[in-house]
C-alpha cells in the first residue's frame, strides 16, 4: 500500500513547490491537493464546524503545476477536483495539460461537493449534482480520447470538438471516484477507475473492507479489473494503516495540517517511517 500527503493549506502553510519537494525527498508516494474556489461565509458544515479555513486552499492546477516542476516520481492528484464547479471543457484541457507537464503523473480524484452555498454560487443545483458530475467526467473523458469529441447530454452538451493536447497516461489519468455514500459504489462502476473514499466518513477498517470487496466482485463481473481505492485522512497510525492494506486499500493520503513550514517538516519526518513501512 502506498502512503501519500494530501493538505488544505494555502497561503498560511507550506508553498505547493517546498511542499512538493519535501514529500517525495521523504519517500512519500503521492501529494494531493483539494479544491474550494471559495466559501460562503454564512455556510456551515453538517456538524457544524466552521468553514474558514477551507477558503485558503490553492487552486489545485496551480499548485501541482508548481509541484510537477520540481519533482520527478511523485504521484501528483486532485483530492477532490469539484467537478460540479467547473466547466468540463476548460478542465479537460487542464487534466491533459497537467499529465504531459508532469510526464504521466497525474491522478484525476473527482467529486460532486459538499458545500450547498458554493454549489449554489456557481450556478448548479445541489440536488442533481451527482447526475451533473457523471455527465460532466463522461464528457471530459470523451474529450481526452477522441480527436473529434461530441457530448450529447442533459447538462452537457457539444457538438464536434479539437482539444489538444491528449494526457500522456492513455487512455487518460485515472478518474477516483470521492465519497462515502451508498451510490458511490455505482458512480464508480459508471465513469470512475477508482473509490476515493474518506476515512472519517466510514464505520471502522471492516466496513471498508467489506465495501472494497463487494465493489470488486461487481467489476470482476462486469468484466473490469481490480478497483483500486484510496483513502483519504486516515490517522497516521501503524497499526491502522496496516489493517486497511490487508483489508485491499492501495494508498492512503494523510492530511497534513496547517501550521508554520518548520512544524510541518517535522511532522513530515514523524510520519516518514510509515511511507516506508508499505
Amino acid at each position: 500500500m502506498d502512503i501519500g500527503i494530501t493538505t488544505f493549506s494555502g497561503s498560511y502553510g507550506i508553498e505547493p513547490p517546498a511542499l512538493g519537494r519535501a514529500v517525495e525527498d521523504r519517500g512519500f508516494e503521492s501529494l494531493f491537493y483539494p479544491e474550494h474556489t471559495h466559501i460562503p461565509v454564512q455556510s456551515r458544515r453538517a456538524d457544524g464546524s466552521p468553514t474558514r479555513s477551507y477558503a485558503e486552499t490553492y487552486d489545485p492546477f496551480v499548485a501541482l503545476s508548481a509541484v510537477a516542476a520540481v519533482t520527478r516520481t511523485l504521484t501528483l492528484g486532485t483530492g477532490v477536483c469539484l467537478v460540479t464547479q467547473r466547466d468540463p471543457i476548460v478542465t479537460a484541457k487542464e487534466v491533459a495539460c497537467l499529465d504531459r507537464l508532469s510526464g504521466g503523473r497525474f491522478i484525476f480524484g473527482v467529486g460532486a461537493g459538499w458545500n450547498r452555498m458554493e454549489l449554489a454560487n456557481h450556478g448548479t443545483d445541489p440536488r442533481t449534482r451527482m447526475a451533473l458530475l457523471a455527465e460532466r467526467v463522461q464528457a471530459m473523458r470523451r474529450i481526452w480520447t477522441t480527436d473529434e469529441a461530441e457530448f450529447h447530454g442533459h447538462y452537457v452538451d457539444f457538438d464536434p470538438v479539437w482539444s489538444w493536447p491528449k494526457p500522456s497516461q492513455r487512455p487518460h489519468p485515472p478518474v477516483l471516484v470521492g465519497g462515502n455514500g451508498p451510490g458511490v459504489e455505482d458512480r464508480v462502476l459508471a465513469f470512475g477507475d477508482g473509490w476515493f473514499p474518506q476515512c472519517d466518513g466510514l464505520a471502522d477498517v471492516d466496513e471498508l473492507s467489506r465495501r472494497v470487496a463487494a465493489l470488486r466482485r461487481r467489476a470482476a463481473d462486469a468484466g473490469r479489473g481490480p478497483i483500486p481505492v484510496t483513502v483519504f485522512n486516515p490517522p497516521p497510525d501503524k497499526r491502522l494503516l496496516d489493517g486497511l492494506a490487508a483489508g485491499g486499500i492501495d494508498r492512503c493520503l494523510l492530511l497534513l495540517p496547517a501550521g508554520p513550514e518548520s512544524e510541518l517538516l517535522g511532522t513530515l519526518d514523524e510520519w516518514a517511517p510509515l511511507a516506508a513501512a508499505h
